[in-house]
């Protein structure tokens, strides 16, 4: 499937072709590594909803055509 991720802190977005079985920190690890960022400061966010690292696109209820964002974790990262 293909998602998009929206990093909240510039506006830019990235299209990815997602497996059913990635995991959303597979996301939100190609996603910084795109950005150049640290995977380990972020969170991705559907909807309102942020969804576990460890949950795989299926668990998480992705589809394809989504837009989530990848926001600072809120609870200062670094795990």
């Amino acid at each position: 499937m293909k998602i998009t991720v929206r990093n909240v802190a510039d506006g830019s977005t990235i299209r990815m072709e997602v497996a059913p079985g990635d995991t959303v920190a597979d996301i939100i690890d190609s996603a910084a590594e795109f950005w150049g960022r640290d995977a380990g400061a972020y969170v991705i966010k559907k909807g309102k909803t942020i969804l576990d690292g460890g949950d795989s696109a299926t668990e998480a209820n992705l589809m394809d055509g989504d837009v989530l964002e990848m926001i600072p974790d809120p609870e200062g990262g670094g795990g």
